[in-house]
């Protein structure tokens, strides 16, 4: 008898093991499909592999650069590389090796959004194509109800949780949490605290900072090395926030030094208060106010082209992170002249892709970025339809 239990263990081990194989094998058919045919809307690939950019040696301590002036591209080394102390990582759940498919992932956004919208239904079809399931949560900008949704998804023990922390310095908690649950934790799209990395298995998302870089040399090449710019804000505390209004001055800061930063606001995203903002500029420093940097193509373009605009100021040039349908028309119309492209359908996809090449055993970038361009009138055609 003892015999016979002894064989039907084995036999059981081996047909466990060919069905794992089996499904490896069918994970990696799946994902290698779903990379070759999956597209956004506006026919790029959805699941494209990721850009690594090496990182730069810090020139000094975090409170050293702090007390450098804003306008200095070195103040921002911390925020703008996840420049961590990799001995300090937590131990990370090895990946099982076994497939994606079949895989369930909680992914939890930020908040509501015609984005978050347009990222979700991507992030959903792109688990699909590769054989996962996922379920998604929305904390509508909530800090605390996005916390609340990190504990439900610990309890309800999925494969993964893909997060986009809502502030950069509570992230590292947040994700400690999760790791600390043995599940994998994956950062998306908005960059966490550099600590923070030491408990996500990878970052994927856009290169806030080099997008806006290099949006802003066109702009001081458009302002001929002179003129004043003001810049209105994402979210205070994000680092969108602080990659989208610091990311630009500095480097014109560092470029042109002609360049005058006027002023920063941060009126939210809707477009009667942006329009406000820029009027009452417009009224204070008249001639002075020569370009505008928006963190945001949609609401806060359409605001401030509606004050430029009602003054009467075609000379201003306006120019944005984008790029959304909004942007786009912007654009057309000549009211915005430039945005970078984020796509957000590409930005799930480089999630999805990531999170199931770590179930299919593949070696992972810690840090990853979606590509990036420069939309203006010349190629704007190129990007149509917009995703979002």
């Amino acid at each position: 008898m003892k015999k016979i239990l002894g064989i039907l263990l084995v036999m059981a081990v081996l047909l466990c093991n060919v069905a794992l194989a089996d499904n490896l094998e069918d994970s990696k058919a799946l994902f290698d499909e779903a990379v070759a045919t999956l597209m956004t809307t506006d026919n790029h690939p959805m699941l494209a592999p990721g850009v690594t950019f090496d990182v730069p040696e810090a020139v000094g301590t975090y409170e050293e650069l702090e007390q450098l002036e804003d306008t200095n591209p070195d103040k921002w080394h911390y925020y703008e590389y996840l420049d961590w102390d990799t001995s300090a990582d937590a131990t990370f759940p090895e990946s099982p090796a076994d497939g994606a498919k079949g895989k369930h992932v909680i992914c939890i956004v930020h908040g509501a959004h015609a984005w978050t919208t347009c990222y979700s239904e991507a992030f959903q079809a792109a688990c699909e194509a590769v054989g996962m399931t996922c379920d998604i949560y929305d904390p509508n900008w909530d800090q605390s109800t996005q916390d609340g949704y990190i504990d439900q998804a610990i309890n309800e023990q999925p494969d993964a949780i893909v997060l986009i922390p809502l502030s950069a310095d509570h992230a590292a908690q947040q994700f400690k949490k999760i790791t600390d649950a043995g599940i994998p934790a994956f950062c998306s799209n908005t960059l966490p605290e550099a600590s923070a990395m030491n408990f996500i298995r990878a970052y994927t998302g856009p290169n806030d900072w080099y997008q806006m870089r290099v949006l802003a040399n066109q702009l001081g090449e458009d302002l001929g090395g002179k003129g004043g710019v003001a810049y209105i804000t994402h979210n205070v505390g994000g680092s969108p926030y602080y990659a989208r209004c610091f990311g630009p001055m500095s480097e014109l800061g560092s470029k042109y030094p002609e360049i005058e930063h006027l002023d920063i606001q941060s009126p939210g995203f809707e477009a009667s208060a942006v329009k406000q903002v820029v009027s009452d500029w417009i009224t204070k420093y008249g001639d002075k106010l020569n370009a505008i940097v928006l963190a945001d193509d949609s609401d806060q373009a359409i605001g401030a082209a509606e004050a430029c605009k009602a003054a009467g100021r075609d000379d201003i040039i306006i120019v944005a992170a984008g790029i959304s349908k909004q942007g786009a028309e912007l654009i057309q119309s000549g009211d915005l002249s430039a945005c970078s492209y984020q796509s957000c359908q590409g930005d799930a996809g480089l999630a999805v892709r990531t999170v199931a090449e770590y179930f299919n055993g593949e070696d992972i970038a810690r840090v990853s970025f979606i590509g990036t361009d420069i939309i203006n009138a010349e190629n704007v055609e190129s990007f149509l339809p917009c995703q979002w």
